[in-house]
């Protein structure tokens, strides 16, 4: 399926070099590369698989990047991992499922949500913060994330955009330890949901395989300036920036669809 030509892929790969970079920044790149995709053309469900699927080796760099704050949580990681991939292949399925109609109805929805979720990440993780520092924080059992993990999963395999936000509130509120520890374990999700997600896509038939291979060198490399840029930008400005490019494109698809 070819429907891709002229300056669109130049628009496509540096759409994904940006997303890259802003991910390994702040945050919310799939706000960038999700319009952009169907602005040439791709079908809303086309370009939600194939944004999926290229985008996710930049998952296991986060993931890698902060290994070390993995050790010593192999408990968790034996419990959520498999939730998390199971819930995300089954959101994958029901975006399938849904078809082209249903879901071209949600994504101005889905996009405002992820916009505001977006939005809310500095919030949350000022509030993990303080809460971290009291000593009458209740710790509840390590299965009563299970729940909210898998209904976070099942939206990220279904889209994903601010998935981070909602797995990391949930286990700052269920898991008691330090916001880097809590932090590599929902990277550690993040990737487990997504790559599991994109392997059940392969199989679909809705992957643009010569548009993905763009965007995923494209956002390797925007990764990897972006992350040679942290300490430089101002990420909470450039948050700011997604959010506000976000709920423009929410407002868009709401105002173009109705």
């Amino acid at each position: 399926m070819e429907i891709v030509s002229g300056a669109e892929w130049a628009l496509i790969a540096l759409a994904a070099f940006v997303a890259g970079g802003v991910n390994a920044l702040a945050g919310g790149g799939t706000l960038l590369t999700f319009p952009v995709l169907t602005a040439a053309g791709l079908p809303a469900v086309t370009a939600n698989v194939t944004n999926s699927v290229a985008l996710c080796p930049g998952y296991f760099g986060g993931t890698f990047a902060q290994r070390r704050d993995l050790r010593g949580q192999g408990a968790r990681l034996r419990l959520l991992l498999p939730i998390g991939a199971v819930c995300g292949v089954l959101g994958g399925w029901l975006l399938l499922v849904s078809g082209e109609k249903l879901f071209r109805a949600l994504v101005p929805w889905l996009i405002l949500g992820a916009s505001t979720l977006l939005a809310l990440q500095d919030p949350v993780r000022r509030y993990l913060v303080a809460r971290a520092t009291r000593r009458d924080a209740h710790a509840f059992p390590l299965n009563a994330a299970s729940l909210p993990i898998g209904l976070a999963a099942v939206y990220g395999g279904y889209f994903g955009a601010g998935l981070g936000v909602i797995m990391l509130a949930t286990l700052g509120l269920t898991v008691d330890d330090t916001l880097a520890r809590l932090n590599a374990l929902k990277q550690a999700l993040a990737f487990v949901i997504n790559i599991t997600a994109a392997i059940y896509f392969l199989f679909s038939g809705h992957v643009a395989w010569s548009v993905a291979g763009v965007m995923a060198v494209s956002a390797l490399l925007g990764g990897a300036a972006g992350g040679r840029l942290a300490g430089r930008l101002d990420s909470v400005l450039l948050r700011r920036i997604v959010v506000a490019i976000g709920v423009a494109v929410g407002v868009f698809y709401l105002t173009r669809d109705g």
